[in-house]
């Protein structure tokens, strides 16, 4: 009898639409397109592994975040991938984008590990492992804490 597959999504909208598909946010920004993107890290990286993902441009906010800001989520039971739409600039290398967009695919394939309290462990050593194995991985993180100041207030 074979084992039943363990899933590590969470329900973010039990019975209910999506606010983001509610909304009808776009994956089509002014410098990149988030779902050609998806698609060609899909092929590549997850062997087209992640069917029926949305993803998606953010909500503009009206003040940009001061501390600490975050490039993109993912909600596992609604199969959305959300990027923050101040990386919809000239100034972001397409590199740094797909990787951004890599690290929120690999939460979909990496299972996490349950901790006490109902807490989550989700940056497992297995999600770095492979993070780290991502051509652009030193380049992009090099890059990140050089501009990140250019995206708080």
């Amino acid at each position: 009898m074979a084992a039943k597959k363990k899933t590590k999504r969470k329900i973010a909208h039990p019975g209910s639409r999506p606010l983001q598909r509610q909304l009808g946010f776009g994956h089509e920004g002014q410098y990149f397109d988030l779902r050609q993107i998806f698609d060609r890290l899909n092929e590549i990286y997850f062997n087209h592994a992640l069917r029926r993902y949305t993803i998606t441009w953010g909500r503009r906010r009206a003040q940009a975040p001061r501390e600490y800001f975050v490039f993109g989520t993912i909600q596992e039971e609604d199969r959305i991938i959300r990027i923050h739409p101040l990386l919809d600039q000239d100034f972001v290398p397409v590199w740094f984008m797909e990787y951004v967009i890599f690290h929120e695919m690999l939460h979909a394939v990496v299972p996490d590990i349950p901790m006490a309290g109902g807490r989550r462990k989700v940056h497992t050593e297995e999600f770095l492992r492979r993070e780290r194995a991502f051509p652009y991985y030193r380049k992009a993180r090099r890059w990140e804490e050089e501009n990140l100041a250019r995206f708080l207030r």
